[in-house]
């Protein structure tokens, strides 16, 4: 037993040791690496290879699944409206199919036969046929449409009934999401703050989505206004968008050099100067980064974004902020000269 606690002692201590050296392997990128027009972009992101990886993966698959419970949520609203529209129907039908059936008591299966050997001749025959062709036909159609409103009834009971399984399946993806999130978050000193928030912060104009509700995947098509490079169009859409709200200082998005979202066009870093990176941003520089983070966070939904890392804090959808430690010590890699944007 003592061997068997000394080797997951031993196991868990490597495996820190593995994570700490691949944070500090990362190192600036050569001047060439970066994109021409942005000489100044910060060089190591900080974090790891694996954090990095769990936050993509875990961040798209948590956005997807909360999309398709709020599809999910919009169907059962919808079939739920519908329901109370054909009940509504079904109720103001069964005092008339209540009258039917009573008359069809009444006058029994005979009625109608004895009501036309009563008549008086061939035209009194004719027209007493017809009276009861047409009150045949009425009562038939309405026995029809109350038959047909009672397996709407059913039909929309049923798919409420699967929209309510489908919500409960997607919530159990959101939390293992969430969880996977959490556990790589802990190996890099995790541990949830109250971060960067505002509810006073500008609302973005919403970037477009697909019919679903989805994000529709972009490739790198838009040049890119801050470097030489190019961006995809939602994370031009909210680098506009921060700009509007007042966020104008400088801004590197594209840049080689990395394996992650920045060659890809879906990421930028903001700047708390006006010119190029700097150190440590304080005071009203670091009030700027504060609210710059808060309004990505606040409009994360509206613009599609995948995560945000703001002094030593990254903020992701499933876990919200949280702190980080496996960084370079130094202002780029610790985020405190700069907001990292990434985009789904």
């Amino acid at each position: 037993m003592t061997g068997s606690v000394r080797r997951r002692g031993s196991l868990a201590a490597t495996l820190v040791a593995v994570l700490t050296l691949l944070a500090g392997m990362a190192v600036a990128p050569s001047p060439a690496a970066a994109a021409p027009s942005n000489p100044a972009a910060p060089g190591n992101e900080g974090g790891t290879p694996l954090l990095r990886d769990v936050l993509d993966k875990t961040g798209r698959n948590f956005v997807a699944a909360r999309n398709a419970v709020d599809n999910s949520r919009k169907r059962q609203l919808q079939l739920s409206v519908e329901l109370r529209r054909v009940q509504s129907r079904i109720n103001s039908l069964l005092p008339e199919v209540g009258h039917v059936a009573a008359n069809a008591y009444r006058t029994g299966r005979v009625g109608p036969m004895m009501l036309l050997l009563n008549s008086s001749g061939s035209d009194d025959f004719i027209n007493r046929a017809e009276g009861l062709d047409m009150i045949a036909m009425r009562d038939n159609q309405k026995l029809r449409d109350l038959n047909e409103l009672r397996e709407q009834a059913t039909r929309a009971k049923a798919a409420i009934d699967a929209e309510l399984a489908e919500q409960k399946k997607q919530y159990k993806v959101m939390e293992k999401q969430k969880k996977d999130a959490e556990r790589a978050l802990q190996l890099v000193g995790g541990k949830a703050t109250g971060g960067f928030v505002s509810a006073t912060s500008p609302v973005a104009k919403a970037a477009p989505r697909n019919p679903d509700g989805s994000w529709p995947g972009q490739s790198c098509s838009q040049a890119d206004p801050t470097t030489s490079g190019c961006v995809t169009p939602r994370t031009l859409h909210a680098l506009k968008e921060a700009q509007r709200a007042g966020f104008k200082r400088f801004v590197g998005c594209f840049r080689t050099g990395d394996m992650y979202e920045h060659p890809k066009g879906r990421a930028c870093d903001f700047s708390m100067q006006n010119q190029g990176f700097g150190g440590a941003a304080t005071g009203n520089d670091k009030l700027y980064g504060n609210n710059l983070a808060a309004f990505f966070v606040r409009n994360a939904d509206r613009l599609g974004v995948l995560y945000v890392i703001w002094y030593r804090q990254v903020w992701f959808p499933a876990t919200g902020w949280s702190v980080y430690t496996l960084a370079g010590g130094d202002p780029s890699s610790d985020h405190t000269n700069h907001v990292h944007l990434s985009m789904i």
